[in-house]
């Protein structure tokens, strides 16, 4: 590990200490029974298997986003359509849960790839509008959105509501559509091994390859990748596509595993979670698992607590936002940071000037 690393390593570390210590001063503030709420929050998770397989389970939706976004964020393209992404690529999957019949595993495997594609098409949007109309991207995401979003709705509505249900909800999902329980008992599925390949995937592609070395340069200088001949456009486009399919699979795995029926009436904002993901993992794939599965533990063991303790679970809005506020406020150790840079320069140009003179003596006589 790099310096460099180990000194994002300790922000990081630094950051999420205080962040947690202002939340316990607030517990304390407001509590009649403190330590029994904070026990609650930090190792409620760890009070049984059921509780802590559920971790898994909410980390796998945040892992899709996080890795869709982290994508984005890193080509420099600040598109937010994960959201209609995830959204109708799971009002896709009830349709084809519900009225396409294929065996097992045949019928999951169909409805992830339709909803990948789906996810691609609907990700190309913003990209494409930005291309051709120089639209911007954000704005031009998130009024698409609220289109998809209410397409989807009206869909569901439409076509593929119980009429018999008390409120709104689809038909069941035939049997062979639902991706398998792992361990009895918890809501742990198959689709959170797929998630961390995806991360393995991605990581390799941004790291390993010549697609993943254009979409960082495109991202950190578009000018310089300009210069050298990559088509910035192209790359752009080509990250959206791959961020809309990562996200389709996100909301198509969270239907089959977690569901038996499409019921999200409300958007579940699983893209507004991906930026946080992809702030705490700084864009990098590999990092975006393991923020996503804290970020999990936190809600956890604030559901826990709430239930449990006379704190209601708002407290992980907190926690996630003094999180994100040190985690990218750039001033934050700065100056520790420069000082250490400075300290290690000065080293190295000490250990380099001796060398440097103790060798010219041998050149000159080489010469002579």
């Amino acid at each position: 590990m790099s310096s460099k690393q180990q000194f994002q390593l300790f922000r990081f570390i630094l950051a999420l200490g205080i962040s947690l210590g202002i939340s316990m001063l607030i517990i304390f503030l407001v509590s009649k029974e403190p330590w029994t709420a904070i026990s609650y929050l930090l190792l409620g998770p760890f009070g049984s298997m059921r509780h802590f397989l559920s971790i898994f389970a909410q980390a796998t939706p945040l892992i899709f986003t996080g890795l869709a976004l982290s994508l984005c964020f890193k080509s420099g393209n600040f598109s937010m359509i994960t959201d209609a992404c995830l959204y109708i690529s799971a009002v896709l999957t009830a349709a084809l849960a519900i009225r396409l019949s294929l065996p097992f595993p045949l019928h999951p495997l169909v409805i992830l790839l339709l909803a990948a594609v789906m996810g691609g098409i609907i990700g190309s949007l913003p990209a494409l509008a930005k291309l051709y109309f120089k639209a911007n991207e954000l704005v031009t995401s998130l009024m698409l959105n609220y289109v998809f979003f209410y397409l989807g709705l009206f869909t569901i509505s439409k076509y593929f509501a119980d009429r018999e249900a008390g409120t709104f909800a689809s038909l069941k999902y035939a049997k062979t559509a639902v991706l398998p329980i792992l361990v009895k008992g918890s809501k742990l599925h198959l689709g959170f091994f797929l998630a961390l390949l995806l991360a393995v995937l991605f990581s390799i592609l941004l790291y390993k390859t010549r697609f993943g070395y254009e979409l960082r340069l495109s991202g950190s200088n578009p000018s310089f990748a300009k210069m050298v001949g990559i088509s910035s456009s192209k790359v752009i486009l080509l990250t959206q596509v791959l961020a809309g399919m990562v996200a389709g699979l996100g909301g198509a795995v969270e239907q089959m595993g977690m569901y038996q029926r499409f019921n999200w009436q409300e958007s579940p904002s699983y893209a507004w979670d991906g930026v946080i993901i992809a702030i705490l993992s700084r864009n990098n794939p590999a990092l975006v698992p393991f923020s996503a599965l804290f970020l999990a533990y936190i809600r956890v063991g604030a559901d826990i607590m709430s239930r449990k303790s006379d704190v209601q679970n708002e407290l992980v809005a907190l926690i996630q936002a003094l999180l994100i506020l040190f985690v990218t406020a750039e001033a934050f150790l700065s100056g520790w940071e420069h000082r250490r840079e400075v300290k290690e320069s000065l080293a190295t140009a000490d250990t380099a000037l001796p060398a440097a003179a103790s060798a010219e003596p041998e050149t000159g006589k080489e010469e002579a």
